[in-house]
């Protein structure tokens, strides 16, 4: 594993090696620290007896293992460019209704989908679905769900994944049976 030594840097308890991470774009972040921590000990007043019966100031061993949590997501939302997996993603999917008309069926399979754990939104602004769309793939949602004319006949989904094709004729049921099976891929 590659190292460097930083001689004379100022670390503010005691030596301490870090992790550093590069993302996407190949910069370094600073992630795991075990140091010696001179510092706390004296602060919170900590003390020991010795084996001659002497009062002692221990020197501390602290760690974090991905630095803290906020500097982790920043760094995962650095990396992933902020297309989160789908079991991380706060919205998974967003349904669209392809016009007005189109509402009452759309909010139907919203409410199937809420049902069944996902974590879901809609969109049945009075807008154009490009429109529609694009703000879904700028908001990074791996799932966009259009209902339509065709789809509210059909009972069926066109469903767009993030990064895929539109595939139309998709039964909910099927898509359902299909998301679960990436998210249980993705976190085994």
């Amino acid at each position: 594993m590659k190292y460097k030594i930083n001689k004379g840097e100022g670390a503010f308890y005691g030596p301490k090696i870090d992790y550093h991470v590069k993302d996407s774009l190949n910069r370094t972040w600073q992630t795991g620290t075990i140091q010696l921590d001179m510092a706390m000990p004296e602060k919170f007043e900590l003390e020991y007896t010795d084996k001659d019966n002497m009062k002692k100031r221990p020197i501390m061993i602290h760690r974090t293992i991905l630095g803290s949590l906020e500097r982790f997501i920043g760094i995962l939302l650095e990396h992933t460019n902020g297309h989160l997996p789908v079991w991380l993603s706060p919205i998974q999917a967003r349904v669209l209704s392809f016009t007005d008309r189109n509402i009452k069926a759309a909010e139907k399979v919203y409410k199937q989908l809420k049902e069944n754990g996902l974590r879901v939104d809609f969109d049945f602004n009075a807008e154009t679905i490009n429109n529609k769309v694009r703000e879904a793939e700028l908001q990074k949602i791996p799932y966009i769900l259009v209902i339509g004319d065709k789809e509210e006949q059909n009972n069926t989904l066109a469903v767009r994944e993030r990064g895929q094709k539109l595939k139309f004729g998709i039964k909910l049921d099927d898509f359902l049976k299909e998301f679960k099976k990436k998210i249980e891929e993705r976190t085994n």
